[in-house]
């Protein structure tokens, strides 16, 4: 604890230097540059601290397109933890063609207090190597229609013989997962980065299968709503709600507490629920506070939302902070409560959602 408490120090201290002057980290503070270099930081009891950055290009390609995002980050922890992506966010053609895709590498240990709620404590070794892409096509309106694949491989091992029998008795040891799907979207943000105003709605699924070069063959269906409420002196009140549900999936394909404050992976279920609330309060042209609560149910029937015990509830605040003014892009600093001594330190870039 007295390591966690070190590093939320640190962190702290570099919230000072940035609020006495920003342009050091984030570089032309008149947000007129088409630069962005972003610092990217987490603290958490189970996985450790880390500290990377974020470099991205930012570029308009007609006046009635969003900004488009190109961008490289990476980042390491205390753990001896890792990762390296590449980042595209593409908006084409009056924002008739909408593209997003990625490509990374990671290494990822991971020092879990209760391993998937056993009680017992694990360390794991996680090797990643993913690519994702999504292609939306505007059809009528605010309507959009496209499709998505994701390609992941995965190993796990444990720190110990123990630890890799447990995890080959759990089915936890890493698979290679390519998958295709469709997307439907229904967007009427006024702004992608910082909405004030409107909804997005998305449904899409993956199936997954050995003929496309992976290891097991089932589905994943994701459904998500957003909503924006501006109020008072340019105040944000944000909702969302989410479900995600597998078919035949292997646990490693399962659903698991998209939270603040939890640790992804460390519970699971096949299916997910979950509802989320902000209050984004602005303070002045640069500076804004947070405060946000939610709550995720996983579980394998809806009768399983009938016990606490499958229910996963954060709450935290946070730090807001617009480095590009024109964009509206943001760099905030949060920390989340969860249930059962979960919690969490986070500096990122853009909003949870």
């Amino acid at each position: 604890m007295s390591t966690f408490l070190s590093s939320i120090s640190r962190q702290l201290l570099l919230c000072v230097i940035v609020a006495i002057n920003p342009s050091l980290l984030f570089g032309d503070e008149s947000g007129s540059s088409p630069w962005l270099l972003v610092p990217v930081v987490s603290s958490d009891p189970k996985v450790g601290t880390s500290a990377g950055v974020f470099a991205g290009y930012l570029h308009q390609f007609d006046d009635q397109s969003p900004v488009s995002t190109f961008g490289v980050g990476g980042g390491y922890s205390n753990t001896d933890s890792y990762g390296f992506g590449i980042y595209v966010n593409a908006y084409l053609a009056e924002d008739t063609h909408r593209v997003t895709a990625g490509v990374g590498i990671g290494k990822i240990r991971n020092d879990f207090s209760d391993f998937l709620g056993s009680g017992l404590p694990v360390q794991t070794t996680d090797d990643l190597r993913f690519a994702a892409a999504r292609y939306l096509y505007r059809v009528r309106g605010n309507w959009f229609v496209g499709a998505q694949f994701s390609m992941t491989n995965y190993l796990i091992s444990g720190a110990n013989w123990q630890t890799d029998a447990a995890l080959n008795l759990l089915g936890l040891t890493g698979f290679d997962s390519n998958g295709i799907g469709l997307v439907a979207e229904h967007d009427t943000r006024d702004n992608q980065n910082s909405p004030k105003s409107g909804h997005k709605f998305s449904i899409n699924n993956l199936a997954y299968r050995d003929w496309l070069g992976g290891d097991d063959s089932f589905d994943t269906y994701t459904m998500k709503y957003r909503q924006y409420l501006a109020h008072g002196d340019d105040h944000v009140l944000a909702w969302r709600a989410e479900g995600r549900a597998t078919h035949n999936a292997p646990r490693g394909g399962y659903s698991s507490v998209g939270l603040r404050g939890y640790v992804r992976g460390n519970n699971l279920a096949p299916h997910m629920m979950l509802f989320e609330v902000e209050e984004r309060y602005k303070v002045n042209a640069k500076w804004g506070l947070a405060g946000f609560t939610g709550a995720v149910c996983l579980l394998d029937d809806l009768n399983d939302c009938g016990q606490s015990s499958n229910w996963y509830p954060n709450i935290g605040a946070g730090l807001i902070y617009t480095i590009k003014p024109a964009e509206k892009m943001v760099v905030r600093l949060d920390y989340a409560w969860g249930k059962s001594g979960n919690q969490g330190l986070y500096m990122s870039f853009g909003h949870a959602f």
